[in-house]
């Protein structure tokens, strides 16, 4: 498998167009560097919905459904399926969906490889967008189906450095970006996508932080792609 030099894969091979930052692809199921017709990243930015943050009462994993779920209806969970995207070199464990080893060949946050091997946490699958930062902006309000969604879109997931991504908590672009700097076009364009795709609202500060990123790279496009912003019926959150 090919992957993604800086990022995660998407559904066909594909390439960021980008001024000033630039990230290689690989094939895979839709994941944040997907490219569509939506327009450029800073005209998306520039268009979200700017609200406080809503009362982070009643927040918990649990109101976005069992971690991981097969929402894709594929037969693997949503974690194998981000893995097997974003590795190189993947093994299985017992047929093609329970990812046993394989190699993150340039940590698109830290530019670090690191190597997966089941049962140990060098590797996490990151969401771009925060769980807990969606429900203060918006997630808050929705159906269960939505939030389940949410959790488990490929657009919104990454494959990354443990270590790094614990670093970043539940932060927005206002707090942090990823310490390579190559990827940070990237990384915010995603945050876009997703915040788009589901209405999801930004403060003023976020959005003036996107904005100051990509105003870097003009001509960074927005990722498009991933699952239906509603999950079957037979999931349910807490």
């Amino acid at each position: 498998m090919r992957r993604l030099r800086g990022g995660a894969a998407a559904a066909v091979v594909l390439v960021f167009a980008v001024a000033g930052c630039k990230a290689e692809t690989k094939a895979g199921s839709g994941g944040p560097e997907q490219t569509g017709g939506g327009g450029a990243a800073l005209t998306a930015a520039e268009s979200l919905t700017v609200k406080g943050r809503a009362p982070k009462t009643g927040y918990s994993r649990e109101r976005f459904g069992t971690a991981w779920a097969d929402t894709d209806s594929n037969s693997c969970d949503t974690r194998d399926d981000i893995l097997k995207r974003d590795l190189d070199d993947v093994k299985f464990t017992g047929g093609t969906c329970k990812v046993s080893y394989g190699v993150l060949a340039s940590d698109p946050y830290s530019r670090k490889e690191v190597t997966y091997r089941r049962g140990r946490s060098l590797v996490d699958i990151d969401h771009l967008v925060a769980l807990s930062d969606a429900w203060e902006k918006g997630a808050k309000y929705w159906d269960a189906g939505k939030r389940i969604a949410l959790a488990n879109d490929p657009l919104n997931l990454l494959a990354v450095d443990a270590s790094t991504n614990r670093s970043k908590g539940d932060g927005d672009t206002a707090t942090w970006v990823p310490p390579n700097k190559a990827f940070r076009c990237t990384y915010v364009a995603g945050q876009v996508a997703v915040k788009k795709k589901y209405g999801l609202w930004v403060t003023a500060a976020e959005k003036a932080a996107m904005e100051k990123v990509l105003r870097t790279c003009p001509g960074q496009k927005l990722p498009s792609g991933g699952n239906p912003t509603k999950a079957p019926s037979r999931f349910h959150a807490g």
